[in-house]
C-alpha cells in the first residue's frame, strides 16, 4: 500500500499546486485589472472632457452672511481651456440691470478630473475663481467658489 500511496500523493500534490496556482493567478489578474481601471479613471480627464454647453446653478453667501447669491449660467467650454458664458445673477433678491451678462474666462482640467476656472466678470473687477470636480464622464460638474460660501452644480446641455 505504501508503494501505491506515493503516486497518489504526487497526483494530489500536483492537483493542489495547479489549483493554488490558478487561484493566485486569477487574484493577481483581478488586482492588476482593478489597479489599471483605477488609474484609467484617475487619468481620464483633460480640457477636452469639458466641451460644449453646461447649465450652472450657483448659490450661497457673498461678502459675509448678509448677501445671498443666486446665479444661473450657461457656459460653453471650448475644449481648449477657454470658455464663454452668459449669467443671470440675483443678489439679495434683486435682479441684475442686465438680464444676461456675457463673460469669458479660462479653465484647466487635471487628469484626475479635478480642475479650476477663472472668470473675468467685469472690467477692472477681480476675476471670479472656482474649483470643480468633473463627474459622470463630463456630464456633471460640482464646484465651489474660492473665498466665499458659494457652491454650485452644472449639467451638460444635450
Amino acid at each position: 500500500m505504501k508503494g501505491n500511496s506515493t503516486p497518489i500523493n504526487s497526483i494530489i500534490l500536483t492537483l493542489m499546486l495547479i489549483v493554488c496556482s490558478a487561484s493566485t493567478s486569477a487574484t493577481l489578474a483581478r488586482a492588476q485589472s482593478n489597479s489599471s481601471a483605477d488609474s484609467e479613471v484617475h487619468k481620464g480627464c483633460s480640457n477636452r472632457t469639458l466641451l460644449g454647453d453646461y447649465g450652472f446653478q450657483i448659490e450661497g453667501t457673498l461678502f459675509g452672511p448678509n448677501y445671498s447669491l443666486r446665479t444661473l449660467t450657461l457656459t460653453r467650454f471650448h475644449g481648449n481651456g477657454n470658455l464663454t458664458e452668459v449669467d443671470h445673477v440675483v443678489l439679495n433678491g434683486v435682479p441684475p440691470d442686465q438680464e444676461w451678462r456675457p463673460t469669458s474666462g479660462t479653465y484647466s482640467v487635471n487628469p484626475d478630473c479635478t480642475g479650476s476656472a477663472s472668470i473675468a466678470i467685469a472690467p477692472g473687477a477681480p476675476p471670479l475663481n472656482y474649483h470643480f470636480v468633473v463627474v459622470n464622464h463630463g456630464q456633471k460638474i460640482l464646484l465651489v467658489v474660492d473665498g466665499d460660501a458659494i457652491n454650485g452644480v452644472a449639467y451638460r446641455v444635450d
